[in-house]
């Protein structure tokens, strides 16, 4: 019950978030198109309006008997011109609004981007990776027909049809009056419909999302499906998330049927009152046969445009959530750091100071100390879950501590911008992503510039040279989206090539070779030792053999340092780091 108070509670403030002052945001650099766009619309509703004049003239010369020629063909060619006119500036309108909009939601996708960027990776991993393409790029798109219509056009039928009203009425306004009869119903009928609106629609989103994230999950997957012949129960799934995404939006029509067909039936019924009330002032003789004949010509020009503005009410609505979603994201809390550092650090010493972190709710850190000394090797170890990963990823800057302190050559990483940090460090996780890309481009986005001799040095150096060779166009070939056409082994060789390119003087390795084989791994780690001299190295490893050199491991247990030391040091004091060491050799044996 509280989780769907709590929805609604959200779906409500999605509905009064101020959409179009995010969107202002967005419009950076495209404001004066915007402007121009309402300017070129306005000036076709200007047309408009001087083609009805002049039709009206002409109404009342033919009914008052005139026979010259040359003031029909006058007027006539005026209203072809204006008409031509109206349509031309209807186009430069429809092109500099397209134009704005394109580039607002390019704005848009830069902002959310780069707001990636500056969150701790805990809240962005919140949400799935679906949702996040869903956002960015799918609903992203949505907006453009709305935006690039609703402006221009919806600001001139506006304007439009009550500039047309205020024309009639200086004909008549006992008549312009009376066409409006029908209006209010029709008004009444569509408050009805969209009161509804926070009712079903947040539902719509919510179903929506389900589908969403249902359908990259099955896609995902499918290996995983296929492999253990769990496509009946996974498609099904997906099949029932998208039948519930489509009766819910059939639910919602049902209801607001009735009335928006009411209310779409009042608005053009103008002539409900105008034609009785017309008649009856040309009876009495107040008013003109020829001003009532105008009159229900220009009626028809007052209501259009009335329509065509309403049906943007449901366009409106959905760009609203869309923004809502955006601005959400936006909202996210960036990690504490200055746009320009406020230190530098002289050396590149670790040092922890009662660190806490917690996923959500729950503390997985609870006071971590440690000490790192610049220029050597450092391995955390420990039982699975204990948090090892955890303090990797909180040196990397990808997390922020929730107290306590971490600093780099003294200096608090809080008082270091994220691109002077990131200088500092290489992280090759246990999780690498390459790019659809090809394996010298992958490398080569270690260090921006870098040359082709520089990839392959650094190929070379971390064993991956001969591999990539072998691969069917070598350093050019495509390695498919993240890295589908290569092994798991040989995506983390070329990761841990990427991140020996960029050369950083703190360099991570989160279980960087635990896809990797024996053999494999007897390469990269045999190669540590000369791309690492002079560096600050971390190692997570599962396998206790390869970091048996250490300077210094640190047995993490329970989210808390249990010793630290040399392995000859942790072997004599450490009963659980020699029972971890047991069992590694007594694996190696059986593997051997």
């Amino acid at each position: 019950m509280e989780k769907e108070n709590g929805n609604e509670a959200s779906a409500q403030a999605v509905l009064n978030r101020n959409t179009f002052g995010w969107l202002w945001r967005f419009t950076e650099g495209k404001r004066g198109t915007y402007l121009m766009s309402v300017i070129m619309a306005l000036l076709g509703v200007a047309c408009m309006l001087l083609s009805y004049i002049c039709l009206a003239e002409i109404i009342r010369r033919l009914i008052s008997g005139g026979r010259e020629m040359s003031f029909y063909l006058q007027r006539g060619v005026q209203i072809g011109i204006l008409w031509g006119l109206r349509y031309a500036f209807h186009g430069l309108s429809t092109y500099s609004s397209h134009s704005a909009t394109f580039g607002l939601i390019g704005n848009a996708r830069k902002k959310l981007l780069k707001k990636l960027g500056t969150m701790p990776l805990g809240a962005v991993q919140a949400r799935s990776s679906g949702e996040y393409k869903n956002i960015i790029c799918d609903r992203a798109d949505q907006v453009e027909p709305t935006l690039a219509h609703v402006l221009p056009e919806f600001t001139a039928n506006i304007i439009g049809a009550v500039t047309m009203f205020i024309y009639m009425m200086t004909i008549d306004h006992r008549v312009g009056l009376w066409q409006l009869i029908c209006i209010p119903a029709g008004f009444i009928s569509f408050s009805v419909m969209m009161a509804s609106t926070p009712k079903y629609y947040p539902d719509t989103i919510k179903k929506t999302k389900a589908l969403n994230a249902a359908a990259v999950e099955y896609i995902g997957g499918i290996e995983v499906i296929k492999a253990f012949g769990q496509s009946r129960t996974s498609y099904g799934k997906f099949v029932k998330a998208a039948k519930e995404g489509a009766d819910c939006f059939i639910n919602w029509m049902q209801k607001e049927n009735f009335w928006q067909n009411f209310g779409m039936a009042c608005f053009p019924a103008t002539m409900l009152g105008l034609l009785p009330s017309g008649v009856m002032y040309c009876l009495n003789g107040s008013l003109a046969p020829a001003d009532l004949i105008v009159l229900i010509i220009l009626s028809f020009g007052t209501v259009t445009p009335l329509i065509t503005a309403f049906g943007y009410a449901d366009d409106i609505s959905k760009v609203g959530e869309i923004v809502s979603d955006m601005a959400d994201i936006l909202d996210e809390k960036d990690m504490e750091r200055p746009e320009n550092s406020r230190a530098v650090p002289e050396s590149h010493d670790i040092s922890l100071k009662d660190v806490h972190f917690a996923y959500k709710d729950k503390e997985v850190l609870h006071g971590i100390d440690m000490e790192i000394k610049d220029g050597t090797v450092n391995a955390l170890v420990g039982p699975s879950g204990s948090g090892k990963s955890t303090v990797a990823r909180l040196i990397a800057s990808l997390w922020e501590v929730d107290s306590g302190e971490i600093r780099i050559g003294g200096v608090n990483i809080r008082d270091m911008s994220l691109k002077e940090y990131n200088r500092h460090i290489a992280y090759v996780s246990q999780e690498n992503y390459l790019f659809d890309q090809t394996v010298m481009d992958n490398i080569r986005m270690g260090k921006d510039g870098a040359t082709d001799e520089e990839v392959i040095r650094a190929a070379k150096k971390c064993g991956c040279h001969d591999f990539i060779m072998s691969l069917e166009n070598g350093y050019q070939t495509i390695c498919g989206g993240s890295g589908g056409h290569l092994s798991g082994g040989e995506k983390q060789r070329i990761s841990i090539a990427r991140a020996m390119l960029k050369d950083a003087p703190i360099v991570i390795l989160d279980e960087a070779t635990s896809y990797t084989d024996p053999e494999s791994e007897a390469v990269i780690q045999s190669s540590l030792s000369r791309l690492t001299e002079g560096k600050t190295l971390i190692v997570i490893a599962h396998r206790l053999s390869t970091i048996a050199d250490a300077d210094k491991i640190f047995l993490i247990n329970g989210g808390k340092v249990e010793a630290a030391g040399t392995h000859r040091e942790l072997m004599a004091d450490s009963p659980l780091y020699g029972n971890m060491w047991k069992n590694h050799i007594a694996v190696r044996k059986e593997e051997a």
